[in-house]
């Protein structure tokens, strides 16, 4: 099972986010228990909806497309999130394996 999976003009993306923590970044792929989820480090705590923000403006910024591309889809309160990117999966898929 992969972290990521290609739908219609986006892309999902299993997420961990680790808030206020004191290196922000993408951290890898990590296994749990449902399956792999990319780890993505903020330095903001997890206060109204503030965590949630940073987490998709660090993988648009990955990814190289706008932070209003990434959405948290699922998961708003919890740190294993799935996120959703708008774009083109062809072009998506490979960048999102070279953050592997």
């Amino acid at each position: 099972m992969a972290f990521w999976r290609a739908e219609a003009a986006a892309v999902t993306v299993r997420v961990k986010v680790q808030p206020k923590a004191r290196r922000p970044g993408l951290g890898g792929v990590k296994p749990a228990a449902d399956g792999p989820r990319l780890a993505v480090a903020v330095a903001d705590a997890p206060e109204d909806g503030r965590a949630n923000r940073a987490a998709c403006a660090t993988l648009a910024a990955a990814l190289g497309v706008a932070a209003s591309a990434v959405e948290v889809a699922q998961g708003a309160t919890s740190r294993e999130k799935l996120l959703r990117v708008a774009g083109e999966p062809a072009l998506l898929g490979p960048r999102l394996e070279a953050l592997a």
